[in-house]
């Protein structure tokens, strides 16, 4: 997958280091030149001088190719404007906005942009929201025989009932994550479009509810 990342602080700079050894390719935007030295030498992405929501400026680092963008500049209105230009003008799937203010971040989550508030950021935060796939394990049972997780959900199970996920794949559905606020879904509850969900599973069963969820539901009614 191309990715951009607009600031090359030192976030974006370790987001880029990481993503390129995953194998994926990418660009830096950043106004400052002299902040590329981040990345050292051994980098082998592009780097853009400029500004980061400017649209030539995302076209030169590859944005009508990229899977994925990731705003994570010193700035809060930069970084939310970036992550709107990605997503509406250029049509990125994958977008992620740094945020300072926890407050902003809840309103910018409404506006359908995943944001991550600095004061619980972490690398793992930020690469889910830019990779989306597979479970995220977010807890463990002492045994380790069951786990609580966040795993991606196909699009064709948008407008279906939980009680339909949980009956195809075996799951318990243990909440939703909605417009930025935590649901517990009744069986009534219908999947809507941005949903994340987290699911109670057996460890061993992972790879098989993974499919699951990215195959979509079996032919039938909701």
């Amino acid at each position: 997958m191309h990715i951009v990342i607009m600031g090359c602080g030192r976030v974006g700079s370790a987001l880029a280091q990481t993503l390129e050894q995953q194998g994926h390719t990418v660009a830096v935007v950043d106004q400052d030149p002299t902040a590329f030295r981040r990345l050292g030498s051994g980098f082998g992405g592009r780097r853009v001088t400029g500004v980061g929501f400017d649209q030539d400026t995302l076209r030169e680092a590859g944005i009508e190719e990229a899977g994925a963008f990731a705003a994570v500049s010193s700035g809060d209105n930069s970084n939310i404007i970036a992550a709107r230009v990605a997503r509406e003008m250029f049509g990125v799937e994958n977008v992620a906005a740094r945020i300072y203010d926890p407050r902003r971040a809840e309103v910018y989550q409404r506006l359908g942009i995943p944001t991550v508030a600095t004061v619980r950021w972490t690398a793992d935060q930020m690469l889910r929201r830019l990779l989306p796939s597979g479970a995220e394990p977010l807890w463990r049972d002492p045994t380790g025989g069951v786990q609580l997780a966040e795993i991606p959900v196909a699009e064709a199970w948008i407008g279906h009932r939980i009680s339909k996920l949980q009956e195809e794949t075996g799951v318990r559905v243990a909440f939703l994550t909605r417009l930025g606020e935590a649901v517990l879904p009744s069986s009534s509850t219908v999947l809507q479009e941005g949903d994340l969900v987290h699911v109670m599973m057996r460890t061993d069963e992972v790879e098989t509810v993974e499919a699951a969820f990215a195959q979509g539901p079996e032919e039938g009614g909701h």
